[in-house]
Formats: C-alpha cells, structure tokens, sequence
C-alpha cells in the first residue's frame, strides 16, 4: 500500500481549480433536480411545515458536518481520487476497492443516467418528439421468472447523446469542464434567488401554518415519517463529496477545499430552506403531499400561466450543471483506483494534451450510457443509497483512524468542532440507515449485496495485477 507521506503527486494532472471552481462544481453537482421534487413526497409523510422544514435544516447540517470532516481529509491528502484513497489509507485497499466498485458499478454511472433521463423528461417540455413520452419501442420479457416490461424512447437517445457529449467536452480538458461548471451554476442560482425573491413578495402566497401536527397524527408514526423525509433530503443534498475527487486538480487545496466545502454546502443550505419556505406559503400541505412536481406547482401559482415553462428550464439547466459536474469529478476515482491496479490499467492513463484522464472519462460515459438505457438506473441508485451511506460513515471514521495512523501527517485544516463533529455526521448517517432498514428493507439489504458483490472481484483484480507485475 502506498504510504500518504510519500510525496506522490499526479505530474500529469495540473491543478487549475480555484475557489470559486471549486465552489460552483459543488453547487453544480449538488442542485440538481431533486429539491423540485421531493418536498410533495416528504408532506405526504410529514404533513406539517415547520418539520418539513426542520428536515431540510437538520439535512443540511448533516452534510455541513460532513463537510467539514471530508475538508481535514482533502487538506491533508489533496490527491485525485478523493474518499477512495482516505478510505485506502484507513483501512487498507480492499475498503478503498469496495468504494470504487459501487462508485463505477452504479452510484457515480447510476447518477448520470439518472440525470440525463431526469434532463430528457423537461427537455420534452420543449421539443415533445425528443421526451421520454415519444415511445419507439417496447416489449414484455421474462428472466427467471420474473417479468419485465422495457420501454425505449427518443428520450432515452437524448439522453445517450447528452451523457456523451459532456463526456467528450471534459475530455478535451478541465478548462471546458470547469466553465460549463460556472455558467450553469451561476445561472442555476441565480434563477432560484429570483424564485424566491419572488416568492417572499408574491401576493399569491399565504401566511406559513406553523402548527406542528396539524393532522393530529400518532407521534410514533410521525417520527417514522421525518425519518423517511430525511432520506429524501439527504440524497437531495447529497454529492457534495464528490468535490474531493478532483483534489489533486485544485490550486492551493489545502485552503480552497475546506473553504469551498464550506461555502457550498452552507450556501445550499440556506438555498434549500428558502426555496422550501416559499412552497410552503405558496400551496397547502395537503395540495403539496404526493405532488411529485412541486416546483412546478408553485410556479405556476407565483408566475401564472408561464410558470411551468420557467420551471422546466430552470430543471434543465439545474440538471445540465449537476451532471457536468459528476462527469467532470468520477473518472478522478477510477483512475486513482486504476494506478494502484484495482480497476483498468487504461484508467490511469492522462492524456499527454489535455491532462485529463481521458481512458477512465470514456469508460464512465459508457456504462452510465448502458444504465441510461436499460431503464433500471432508478432502482439502482435507491438500492446504493444505503452502501453510500456506510462509506460515508467509513470515510468520516477515517479521521480519527488517520489522526492515530499518522499522526506526524500535516494537517492544514482539522476538523472544526473535532470530535463532535464527525461523531454527530457519523450518527446521523447511521441513523439514516437503521431507519431505511426498517423503511426500504429490500433496497437496503440489496445495496448491500452490491458492496459484497465486490469482494470477490477485488481479490481477482488483485490475482491478475500481481501477475502483471
């Protein structure tokens, strides 16, 4: 296993990501299409506003924890690869491996095909030939007994076309990557500030009910509730992690990491809560619970008649950032993973012209295109959503692991309020998990399998590397 302290960097990649880069590809990645969605299921689960909007404050606060953990481990270890290579010092590779599996088999790839049908289904708005609702093709199969019903339609090409395209722009180099990044990032915010600008002075809205169970519902079957509700914000808020797989690409990481972390996470934060206020004066609870779009709900009542288009394009330059930033980020971790012999060697290649990792970017944009295409990538992320949750309590568990390991590593940040910081971002995630267990049983158990999947794989690529070697 190589060893943190030697002074291994990546001569390839050239660290070109300042602060502001670095804080609009997480706000990039992270605002995607999920806060237009999930508000209409939490109130479905937790009629009443002010817990709808505690979850989203304690949602934040889990990912600002989180933040602030990760930003120890980027600052001291600033090289590509991100929570792979803490959880490899931690641990060992094999954890490490485990992390990159479910990151290429699905979690990363299972992100861009889901963003770019999410992408294909609003840009139907505008041109309905090329949606999700223009079917070309569909049938009725059987697998082992179980039967399936596939459907294929020009959306489903769009989406291919659009993986493939963001693909290929990062791989002609971070500099493209990184200004698709900033302009749709700054649109995305701008456009959400003068929604809720809008909406804090729309005559259209109403006086927030403050009452804290309006339904008069069992207090046991309200506690389940919030805990559903937070899974939902948690993987709408989730990806801000993503950031320190570029670490070894940022100028000065040391400062801009932690600080970007900060900032953007913070600043979605507030974001969220706003947006969430202003749905709340905009429509009842009981016209919000089960409205899949919300968004586009209350824009109608604040904008009118034009409220739907604006919304739809909002989602898709929302949608078009955060899946910018996922390609621009993953192929950072295969490629790590591919230069300690754990994923293809190709992977570790860097493009001699554009020092990026071009092999590992190629091999991301093929699968996601497959996932993208199967129609499954849905089930998929839900069934992963419970192994990210333990690599998240694993990768936080690295610092205080790392602090023991080595305690000579410099350390430019620690971690702000250490250890009750990462100790509140650790139970908070384990939480999550408990109450998914009990919620979603089989997608927690299946994104299990999925990691154990992987085991095996592992000692193979291991067998084969050595072999090489």
């Amino acid at each position: 296993m190589q060893k943190v302290t030697d002074e291994q960097e990546e001569p390839e990649l050239i660290r070109q990501l300042g602060l502001f880069d670095t804080t609009m590809i997480i706000m990039g990645i992270v605002i995607g299409s999920g806060i237009f969605l999930t508000t209409g299921m939490m109130a479905k689960v937790i009629p009443s506003a002010p817990l709808i909007l505690l979850a989203w404050l304690v949602g934040g606060l889990h990912a600002l924890t989180g933040a602030l953990t990760y930003a120890e481990l980027g600052a001291s270890m600033p090289k590509a690869g991100g929570q792979y290579v803490y959880l490899r010092e931690a641990y060992g590779p094999f954890v490490g491996f485990l992390y990159g599996w479910v990151s290429f088999l699905v979690y990363l790839t299972g992100i861009l095909a889901g963003l770019s049908i999410g992408f294909a289904e609003y840009f139907g708005y505008f041109f309905p030939s090329l949606g999700t609702g223009q079917i070309l093709f569909e049938t009725d199969f059987m697998i082992g007994g179980w039967s399936f019903h596939y459907v294929f339609s020009a959306g489903h090409i769009v989406a291919v076309i659009l993986i493939l395209s963001i693909s290929g722009i990062n791989y002609f180099g971070v500099f493209f990557g990184k200004l698709i990044s900033n302009v749709s990032s700054t649109i995305k915010i701008s456009a959400i500030l003068l929604f809720i600008v809008f909406g804090l002075f729309s005559t259209e809205t109403r006086p927030l009910d403050l009452t804290i169970n309006p339904d008069q519902i069992d207090f046991g079957t309200l506690i389940v509730g919030f805990g559903i509700a937070l899974i939902a914000v948690s993987w709408t808020i989730g990806g801000w992690e993503e950031i320190t797989f570029v670490a070894g690409e940022i100028k000065e990481p040391s400062r801009t990491l932690p600080r970007a972390l900060l900032i953007g996470t913070g600043g979605i934060t507030i974001l969220y809560l706003l947006i969430n206020y202003i749905y709340l004066k905009a429509i009842p609870i009981s016209d919000m619970a089960g409205v899949t779009r919300v968004g586009e709900q209350v824009s109608n009542v604040i904008f009118g008649d034009v409220g739907a288009g604006l919304l739809a394009a909002a989602v898709v330059i929302s949608i078009l950032g955060s899946l910018n930033g996922t390609v621009l980020v993953g192929p950072r971790v295969y490629y790590a993973m591919a230069r300690d012999g754990l994923f293809f060697k190709q992977a570790a290649r860097v493009h001699p012209k554009y020092h990026t990792p071009g092999w590992a970017i190629l091999m991301q944009a093929g699968w996601a295109c497959l996932l993208a295409l199967s129609g499954t990538f849905e089930d998929l992320i839900t069934f992963v959503t419970f192994a990210t949750l333990m690599l998240w309590v694993a990768a936080a568990s690295a610092v205080f692991k790392l602090r023991r390991k080595y305690p000579d590593l410099p350390r430019p940040y620690k971690t702000w309020g250490y250890p009750f910081v990462p100790i509140f971002f650790i139970a908070a995630s384990v939480g999550i998990m408990i109450n998914m267990l009990f919620e979603t049983p089989m997608e927690a158990l299946a994104g299990i399998l999925l990691t154990a999947i992987g085991i095996p794989v592992y000692f193979m690529w291991r067998k084969s590397s050595a072999i090489e070697r």
